[in-house]
């Protein structure tokens, strides 16, 4: 990735400084600590300056609607300090001027405003993009004195400059020598210092992109994207990477939550399998209690044991006995036992039952998120794992993969709840379900019409219930299918959840 440097910082100024000077600013939000949000009006347009002080991807660009939207910006209801901060001084007021830093990173908006008095104030707000240093400032500029600043910066971080309310506002320690920023070195790679100075002093640009790499001047990056302006260069640039950081972040978190519940679910699952391998000879207990009964009239009562004859097995069992009972009590005694290892065997059992349920939910889940490529997947699995409350309207399901195979409609479900919609809301009693076996894939639903699908679009459906699993690395997979009506949704199954009768398995 290229990091924004000063001349790309002069160049968009150069190109909006005619929308700037004028604005007034409307509103002022900050999504997070580092970044913000100024919806600026001029000349009957408006737009919305995203300033982003992140150490990784910091930039200012007037966004896009769809850039906004990849951006994955979220504003919270209740706004940081320095948010109130910048609307107390800054909303409503128009910027006066605006200016870079000759060679450093730093964008200046100045503003005409008035004091608690009603009399004028100039201020200025620093928009200081240089890595981890970066930071957005506001100061009096007459008296230099800083108002506040979106990161304070102590002298237990910086020896050479505190930034924080009160302090005098400073610039940068000035370098000696001006040098090249790593990634401009490597476009004016092989020129010559004429053609060099030429491109720094250049005011004309054809800005242009290519995979992480973009460039004032497209001549320099072969099989570049042309960009329409700087401006469009910046906020596509960044709001791309931008995108892939804050997709992969909620990803990993939501993989973590997962592979967390997993885990407790297969412990609990092993658990509970030892158990009942441990029941496993609970009938032995009725019959030691049977041959007891049976056998009353020996009179063997306070012993140790006692060998009897089994009838059933043909065979000679040894039976231990508490000497402290007579032998009525002692068979008592192990009807009870045998009472109480089946009610917990049976009662093991269901648990089993439903933690096998819990685990194939999970899997599911894991290959949803293995699969996902929107902000819209993600944003779904987070409401089924109940890790964000949203509205209603936002948890309406995007739209189900829909494909049409010889005149047959076949829907494709992404994750757990458009699986459960699939076979609910639209499947009738003749449609054909598909599923890989034993393996965490989607539900794909073939919708019969007027016509009989025949083997091959049957079997085209199945490679598509191949295709959207887990198991689409090369080997042979079995893939069932069968008609709606031969599915059900168990009581109080997870989304998604079915079991099925009158399967025919393909292996694809």
């Amino acid at each position: 990735m290229i990091n924004l440097d000063f001349l790309t910082l002069k160049a968009f100024l150069t190109e909006n400084i005619d929308f700037l000077i004028g604005a007034r600013i409307q509103k002022i939000q900050q999504p997070t600590r580092r970044d913000f949000i100024f919806s600026l009006r001029n000349n009957s347009e408006s737009r919305k300056l995203y300033i982003n002080i992140h150490p990784s991807i910091y930039h200012i660009a007037f966004m896009s609607a769809e850039n906004e939207t990849k951006r994955w910006i979220k504003i919270p209801k209740q706004p940081p300090m320095f948010c109130m901060l910048l609307r107390k001084y800054l909303e409503g007021f128009r910027i006066l001027d605006a200016c870079v830093k000759e060679n450093e990173r730093i964008l200046e908006l100045h503003f005409e405003t008035l004091d608690e008095t009603g009399e004028p104030r100039s201020l200025c707000l620093a928009i200081e993009l240089m890595g981890k240093h970066s930071n957005v400032i506001l100061y009096d500029r007459n008296t230099m004195i800083i108002i506040g600043c979106a990161h304070n910066v102590g002298a237990d971080k910086s020896r050479y400059r505190e930034l924080k309310g009160g302090l005098k506002y400073i610039y940068p320690p000035q370098k000696t020598i001006f040098k090249l920023p790593e990634g401009l070195k490597r476009q004016f790679n092989g020129l010559t210092s004429e053609k060099i100075n030429y491109y720094l002093q250049s005011e004309t640009f054809s800005p242009a992109i290519l995979e992480d790499k973009y460039t004032l001047f497209a001549e320099l990056l072969e099989n570049s994207i042309r960009q329409n302006s700087v401006n469009e260069m910046i906020d596509n640039y960044y709001a791309d990477f931008q995108f892939r950081i804050n997709f992969k972040n909620k990803k990993d978190r939501l993989c973590e939550i997962v592979n967390a519940k997993l885990k407790k679910n297969k412990n609990s699952i092993a658990k509970i399998e030892t158990l009942l391998a441990k029941r496993s000879n609970d009938e032995k207990y009725k019959l030691f209690g049977e041959l007891l009964t049976a056998n009353l009239f020996i009179k063997a009562d306070y012993k140790q044991s006692i060998e009897l004859y089994d009838y059933t097995n043909n065979v000679n069992v040894e039976i231990e006995l508490d000497e402290t009972k007579t032998m009525n009590e002692n068979a008592q005694r192990y009807f009870k036992l045998y009472s109480k290892f089946k009610n917990t065997k049976e009662k093991s059992s269901e648990i089993l039952n439903n933690l096998k349920m819990e685990k194939d939910y999970l899997e599911n889940i894991l290959y949803s998120l293995e699969s996902a490529y929107g902000i819209s997947d993600l944003e779904e699995i987070e409401c089924e794992l109940g890790q964000e409350n949203v509205k209603e309207k936002q948890q309406a399901l995007s739209t189900i993969h829909k494909l049409n195979i010889s005149g047959f409609d076949v829907y494709i479900g992404k994750n757990n709840r458009e699986n459960d919609y699939i076979i609910s809301k639209l499947a009738k009693d003749e449609d054909y379900w598909f599923h890989t076996k034993q393996c965490a894939g989607s539900h794909v639903l073939l919708k019969v019409n007027e016509n009989t699908p025949n083997e091959a679009i049957l079997y085209e459906c199945a490679k598509l219930a191949r295709e959207y699993s887990s198991a689409k690395q090369p080997s042979k997979v079995g893939v069932i299918y069968t008609k709606r009506k031969y599915i059900k949704k168990p009581p109080s199954a997870p989304l998604g959840y079915v079991t099925y009768k009158n399967e025919t398995e393909i292996l694809i």
